[in-house]
């Protein structure tokens, strides 16, 4: 009997260990949840939703990397707290789930789990520790570090506001990103100890033509919307006395206060994942809904999701504090970067605008040494391989990532000479000619203009889509984690072919289009900063010790073209193999002190498209050097006759499903294109 005791007592004590840093999980709303089509084997649906109370421990070791942990509030355990929202979907039955548990990493606090046809439990949680918390999105509560002796902690930052993201017709500028808190309180409301400085014309690499300095006297950090100039003092608003000038950028470069740790959201993913696929119950005794019944955990992250999912898994969350693989996959699509997440003042619902980080730390998979920063040797999954605890990684990405978020980088490096070969744990996978994340298909041409809080673009809208192409990887991808099976081979365009060059017409043999704007000059420039000597450049992680000084423009390469002007690398949507015009990565802004520059939404570029003419004699009036619709295709029959052939030799290379090939099949059938 001793040792029967002794040895439960063993057992619960590692168990405790195990799941000590959830402390407690909090339901809140359990409700069934419509089954969808083709899932009536699986259904029916619940979704459970709630909080995480959790506590990280800042002495292990596998915390130590979150910038300033140390500095952090405890807890009577020596701990530092968060509180995390959650939601799952699962299978009411859980024996009919598949084992695989998807986490979705939410983009600024927005997304939702949803139910899953194949029976995976999908699950959503809050990791962005400066979100607004509404009554449907997913939050984290984090601590601001503060010094030992329980001073503010102070540090310089630079925030930019364009008065087209404002109210133009006032004149208070608030302090924040859509969605997102207030920036980082000022240490003083004193305006002479901080400069704004207004800026009328500036290229993309941050040479500034023409600007001037506000005196500190004509604004103040206040609120003017109900009192005139200098307004009630308010530390998240400026108000200038003259109000917000047209076709004006401010930069506030000022001393902050009170950083969030907001690292602390990468260990509260890691603990809230690690929990739900292995543990039976939390610190307080409630039970794991999912105990049991995970097998596979895969994530996914888009945009600024996917640069979450790769700092992760850079920074060795990918192992918990028991040593276990937290994530089997993950998918970054659409993350040419890594997240500003994991330092001082970090600002992570930025778009990697000028001054915005994230191109600091290694992006690539493959070992490969950075002549510019001296890292030697480095990847993004340096830490893993050491604690064998690397996932299998889907990459994805198209060309809006290319042309407007630097994802060369991730390619070909800070020198953009050679390839960066990828290692076999990854698969790599580019959308040609597609927007950011993709466009909404169908098959048309004559498609939207385009209209950015910066300004109209020069070009219609770009419909091609990638979603489709996605989710056929991502169910291969799901198939490679839990059998083994092989994904189709990767395909992306590359240095060593010849499918990725220098961004000059020229060099792309991008076709002169009468009328329309060249891709020469477009490219968002890739700034590299010296951020002072406390910044740990490898990890992207610690404190930017001054403003940022731009030290130069690092090179970068884009996607080589056809006659048509659209891209040869990847997979082609049957759009592209079947194209109605040229479908671009990238376009212009038409008018105001940024014309010429990339179009785009706040860092996210902007797709193009110019239609080819529908006839000979159309095309020859106007001097196109493409092929009009009718020499191509000749009759509607022969195009839908070109959609069908190109959707299906998807179907048969693995790149697409057989449900969206007919679907896209259809659309073209129901089309107006040459009738």
């Amino acid at each position: 009997m001793a040792k029967r005791t002794i040895a439960v007592g063993l057992f619960l004590a590692l168990a405790s260990v195990a799941h000590a840093n959830v402390v407690r999980v909090e339901i809140l709303q359990k409700a069934p949840v419509a089954t969808p089509p083709g899932a009536e084997a699986v259904g029916p649906f619940e979704r459970i939703s709630g909080r995480i109370h959790g506590e990280v421990d800042p002495d292990d070791p596998k915390n130590a990397i979150i910038t300033d942990i140390t500095l952090a509030p405890r807890n009577a355990n020596g701990k530092v707290e968060y509180v995390a929202t959650f939601t799952l979907v699962k299978p009411v039955d859980m024996s009919k789930s598949s084992g695989v548990l998807r986490y979705t990493v939410v983009n600024r606090g927005n997304g939702q789990a949803v139910p899953n046809p194949d029976g995976h439990v999908t699950l959503v949680s809050g990791w962005q520790g400066d979100v607004v918390p509404t009554a449907t999105n997913q939050t984290i509560r984090v601590p601001a570090a503060r010094n030992a002796d329980g001073t503010s902690i102070m540090g310089p930052l630079v925030l930019r506001f364009t008065n087209r993201f404002v109210n133009p017709s006032g004149n208070t500028i608030p302090l924040t990103i859509p969605r997102e808190q207030p920036a980082y309180h000022p240490a003083t409301l004193d305006t002479r100890q901080a400069t704004l400085v207004a800026i009328t014309s500036q290229a993309a690499t941050g040479v500034t033509y023409a600007s001037r300095v506000v005196p500190a006297s004509d604004w103040a950090f206040a609120d003017c919307g109900a009192m005139a100039f200098p307004g009630t003092p308010d530390p998240t608003r400026l108000c200038l006395r003259y109000g917000i000038r047209p076709e004006t950028v401010y930069e506030l470069r000022y001393t902050a206060k009170d950083p969030l740790v907001l690292g602390l959201g990468l260990a509260a993913t890691r603990d809230i994942n690690s929990f739900f696929r292995y543990e039976k119950q939390d610190a307080t005794g409630t039970p794991n809904p999912l105990a049991g019944r995970v097998d596979w955990s895969i994530s996914e992250g888009t945009s600024q999701s996917g640069t979450f999912l790769k700092l992760f898994v850079m920074l060795g969350f990918n192992q918990d504090e028991a040593g276990r693989k937290v994530w089997d996959g993950m998918n970054p699509n659409v993350a040419g970067r890594n997240i500003d997440l994991n330092r001082r003042f970090a600002l992570p619902g930025g778009n990697v605008m000028l001054y915005e980080l994230g191109h600091e730390a290694p992006s690539w998979w493959g070992e490969w040494n950075d002549p510019v920063r001296g890292f030697g040797m480095t990847s993004v999954l340096d830490r893993c391989r050491k604690t064998n605890t690397c996932p299998k990684v889907l990459e994805t990405f198209g060309a809006a990532e290319i042309w407007g978020l630097r994802q060369s980088y991730s390619l070909v490096g800070s020198t953009a000479k050679a390839d960066i070969e990828i290692p076999p744990e990854v698969r790599r996978y580019y959308f040609p000619g597609v927007a950011h994340n993709g466009g909404p298909g169908g098959f048309s041409s004559v498609t939207p203009a385009v209209a950015t809080p910066l300004g109209a673009c020069d070009l219609m809208s770009n419909p091609a889509p990638s979603g489709p192409m996605r989710a056929a990887l991502l169910k291969a991808f799901t198939e490679w984690v839990t059998k083994g099976t092989p994904m189709p081979p990767s395909k992306y365009p590359r240095v060593a072919d010849g499918t990725l060059v220098p961004p000059t017409s020229a060099a792309m043999g991008y076709p002169k289009i009468p009328g329309r704007p060249s891709p020469d000059g477009v490219l968002h420039p890739l700034v590299d900063y010296d951020l002072g000597g406390e910044f740990n450049y490898r990890d992207q992680s610690g404190i930017a010790s001054q403003h940022p000084e731009i030290k130069g423009v690092l090179p970068q390469l884009v996607p080589r073209v056809d006659a048509d002007g659209n891209e040869i690398a990847g997979i082609k949507s049957p759009l592209l193999m079947a194209p109605l015009g040229t479908y671009t990565g990238w376009n212009v802004i038409s008018t105001g002190m940024f014309k010429g520059q990339l179009c785009h939404n706040n860092g996210t570029g902007v797709a193009g498209f110019i239609p080819f003419a529908a006839t000979r004699a159309e095309r020859l009036a106007s001097g196109d050097p493409r092929l009009s619709l009718e020499e191509r295709y000749q009759t509607h029959g022969g195009y839908v006759n070109a959609v069908a052939i190109a959707a299906n030799s998807l179907v048969k290379q693995g790149y697409l499903l057989r449900a969206d090939a007919d679907a896209m099949i259809e659309q073209a059938r129901a089309s107006s294109v040459l009738r």
